[in-house]
This record gives structure tokens, C-alpha cells and sequence, in this order.
């Protein structure tokens, strides 16, 4: 038998494998390359959008289910003018009053759809920013319709949602995430001189769903309930709507598209660091969406007898909107607490403004949106962990301060205060002009008909 030898063998191997680690080294600097890490960034960043442009037919079924099939076609309708005539107004003048200065300022210029004022240090396409930040802005828009379905002109609909894109969300958007005055806790300023820290909101607990939630109980007041929902005593009636199959569908859709409204706001995914906070915002989402459904149907299986599936798309929604400010800044556990607390005030609110307010919101959009995204901003200031900032750490961490919780309730207020004081001039100032509200026979026969000229189904 032949002896071997190991001398001349580890060598050849050696030689072998050379090229290998060289190919590896060449791959490893491919992958390092700032071109790559753009690319990657910005692939990341369009998919988030192409989730949230998802979420848009996920309102227009949850609010067709919640609402009768009479007014089906007007509310389909409606949700498509939202993104399509949004988009154009935010182009031209939204976009660049959201980012169009350094936020010394209360609001940017117009930039009349020239995209040149801005420059992204991230390498972000300029053009793939602006879709990502224009699904969010068709959201804001599109939460308003629900609590005003059944009985708004359309024509009328289209001029207020116009306005959303145009100005009530750019500025208030402005301020927190274009570089205004309420997200800057630099020194010196007014924020951090008052609070120690700036306002936080990852991805819009407050500036897309609360917004649009105080907007929608704010146009349900001026415009007055439905024909038929409160009796001479008094007393609210319930209005079923057509298909809690199709809500429910509604709400399955918007949960999946809430993965690229929260973990997406990341704006990028090359890394440890980015890939780390990708998953962890995943979850956190997911785990409020869990614990407030669950939350909600306890609470209506307790109150009313037997648990409610309508309540419970509902929680599930409100779970999704509280962890969206602080989905980043929570821990798992935390966010499975901010879930229970949305899930169990969602439906005492929606109680209270229907019973005790007389606010006709067919589909529960302002306590869903307008409450629960006050209350998971709120929240935030609690449960923060301090672990991604250490200038945002909640009440229950660190040395127990108060200073973010107080920056959260600040900028929940502002924002609040200012969608509430526009909105009542914007809808008052409609009303008033040209009327918000369809005569009753249209309303009692089905906006279907008389303002679109079909229905929604053949056989109806």
C-alpha cells in the first residue's frame, strides 16, 4: 500500500480552496458596495408601498361590509377617488408642503410637482419616497369616508378628501416627519427645552390614523346620523351592514398590508441593524393585532352576551393602529399590553359616541383611528424600553421620567387640536356653500342609484 503524503496533500487542498475565499472576499465587497445597499433599501421601501397600496381595498371592503348594499357602488367609488385624485394632489403641492423646507418653518413650499428641492442622504430615490409617502397620505384620507357613508354627495366627498391630501395632512405630517418643530428634540429647542426629547410616531399612530380618525368623528357631527339611527326618545338603533364577510375579508387584507405600514417606515433593510428592527416591528404589529381582537371579543362576550364578530375586526384594527407609533420602541410584551388596553377601550368608545354623543359612525373609524391612535401614542410614553433611543424611554423604564410621556401627550394633543379646528372649518364651510348632505329620498332608496347610476349588484 502506497503511503500518503499529507505534506503534498493539505497543500493541494489549500490551492483548491483559495479561489473559493477569493470569490467569497469579491461577493462580500459586491455586497458592502453602497450601490447594493441602495438597491436594497429601495426594493424594501416600494414593496412597503405596494403593501399599503394594498390596504386600500381592505377599507373599501370593511366599510362596504359595515354598510348597506344600497350604498355599496358609492363607497367602492369613493375609495378609488381617494387614491387617484390624492395622488395628483400630492404630487403637485402635498409632497412639498410635508417636506419642502428644514422645518424652521410651520409648513414647506409647494413644489408644484418639481422633485429637485429635495436630496435624500440615504440614497433613497427621490420618486420611490414619494410613492411610499403618498400611500400613506391616501390612508389618512381614506379612514374619513366610513364615518360619513350612507348619506355625504359625492361631489361634496371628493372636495373635502382633495383637501386632505392638499393641505390638512401635508402640514400636520410636516411637523413631525418632514423635520418640523414637533419631532425636533435637538437642543435649543422648543420641544427639547420643554420635554428633554422630540415627539415620537414611527409610522402614524397620530399623524395618519388619528388625523383621519378626529377628521371622521368631526364630518359625522356637521353632516348629522343616518335617516332612521336614533328614535324620538332618543336611543340609538342599530343599522346592520350587508356583509361581515366582506369586512371581514376587509380587515385580513389590512392587517397584511400593516406589515409594510410598520415594518416599512424602517426605509431600509441592508444590515444587521435594519434587520433586526424589521423583525422586531413585525412582530410587535402582529402581537397587538392578537392580544386586541382577543381583547375585544372577551369584553363583548362579557357585556352583550355572546361575542361579537363585528366588535372584533374592529379590535383588531384598534390593536393595529395603537402599536403603529411605538411598534419600534416596545418591546413583544409591551405591545401585547398596548394591544389588550386598545382592544378594551375600543368598544366603550364606540358606545359612548353613539349613545352618549349621538355621532353616527357606521363603522367605529373614530374610536379605531381617532382614540386608539391618541392611545397608543400615549402609550408609547409608558412602554418605550429606551434600547433604540435613549431619549425616548417610557415611564416604566429607566429612571422613570416623565419627559417623553409628556412629549407624547403634547404632540398627540397638537396634532389632534389642529385636525379638529380645519376639519370643523372644512366641513362647516362645505355645508354651508353647497350642502355636505343628500336629500332624504336619495338617502332612503340608496346613493347607488341616483349619484352613480348602477348598484353594486346586478340583482338587486
Amino acid at each position: 500500500m502506497k503511503k500518503i503524503d499529507y505534506k503534498k496533500l493539505t497543500m493541494a487542498s489549500l490551492m483548491a480552496i483559495t479561489p473559493m475565499f477569493a470569490h467569497a472576499e469579491e461577493a462580500a465587497t459586491a455586497i458592502a458596495d453602497p450601490v447594493a445597499e441602495t438597491s436594497l433599501n429601495t426594493v424594501w421601501m416600494l414593496l412597503a408601498a405596494m403593501l399599503v397600496f394594498f390596504m386600500q381595498p381592505g377599507f373599501a371592503l370593511c366599510e362596504a361590509g359595515f354598510t348597506r348594499s344600497k350604498n355599496t357602488a358609492n363607497i367602492l367609488m369613493k375609495n378609488f377617488c381617494d387614491f387617484m385624485l390624492g395622488s395628483v394632489c400630492f404630487w403637485l403641492i402635498g409632497f412639498g408642503i410635508m417636506f419642502g423646507c428644514d422645518g424652521a418653518g410651520f409648513m414647506g413650499i409647494p413644489s408644484w410637482g418639481d422633485l429637485s428641492f429635495m436630496t435624500r442622504e440615504d440614497g433613497l430615490p427621490v420618486e420611490g419616497f414619494l410613492m411610499f409617502q403618498t400611500v400613506f397620505c391616501a390612508t389618512s384620507a381614506t379612514i374619513v369616508s366610513g364615518a360619513m357613508a350612507e348619506r355625504t354627495k359625492f361631489s361634496m366627498y371628493l372636495v373635502y378628501s382633495l383637501l386632505i391630501s392638499l393641505v390638512i395632512y401635508p402640514i400636520e405630517a410636516h411637523w413631525s416627519w418632514g423635520g418640523g418643530w414637533l419631532n425636533d428634540g435637538g437642543e435649543g429647542t422648543f420641544m427639547h427645552d420643554l420635554f428633554g426629547t422630540g415627539f415620537h410616531d414611527f409610522a402614524g399612530s397620530t399623524v395618519v390614523h388619528s388625523v383621519g380618525g378626529w377628521l371622521a368623528l368631526i364630518g359625522a357631527l356637521v353632516l348629522g346620523p343616518r335617516r332612521g339611527k336614533y328614535g324620538k326618545d332618543g336611543k340609538s338603533r342599530a343599522i346592520p351592514g350587508h356583509s361581515l364577510s366582506l369586512a371581514a375579508l376587509g380587515v385580513f387584507v389590512l392587517w397584511f398590508g400593516w406589515f409594510g405600514f410598520n415594518p416599512g417606515s424602517q426605509l431600509a433593510a441592508y444590515g444587521d441593524v435594519n434587520s433586526l428592527a424589521i423583525s422586531h416591528t413585525f412582530i410587535t404589529t402582529n402581537m397587538a393585532a392578537c392580544t386586541a381582537g382577543a381583547a375585544t371579543l372577551i369584553v363583548s362576550w362579557l357585556r352583550y352576551g355572546k361575542p361579537s364578530l363585528s366588535l372584533t375586526l374592529n379590535g383588531i384594527l384598534a390593536g393595529l393602529v395603537a402599536i403603529t407609533d411605538g411598534c419600534d420602541l416596545v418591546s413583544i410584551g409591551g405591545a401585547a399590553i398596548i394591544g389588550v388596553i386598545a382592544g378594551v377601550v375600543m368598544p366603550f368608545s364606540v358606545e359612548f359616541i353613539d349613545h352618549v354623543l349621538h355621532i353616527d359612525d357606521p363603522v367605529g373609524a373614530s374610536s379605531v383611528h381617532g382614540v386608539c391612535g391618541v392611545l397608543g401614542t400615549i402609550l408609547t410614553g409608558f412602554f418605550a424600553t429606551g434600547e433604540v433611543d435613549d431619549t425616548m424611554v417610557g415611564v416604566f423604564y429607566g429612571d422613570h421620567t416623565w419627559g417623553f410621556l409628556g412629549a407624547q401627550v403634547f404632540g398627540a394633543l397638537v396634532v389632534g387640536a389642529w385636525a379638529v379646528a380645519v376639519g370643523f372649518l372644512v366641513f362647516k364651510a362645505i355645508d354651508k356653500i353647497h350642502g355636505l348632505r343628500v336629500p332624504a329620498r336619495i338617502e332612503d332608496e340608496g346613493l347607488d342609484i341616483y349619484e352613480h347610476g348602477e348598484t353594486a349588484y346586478g340583482d338587486a
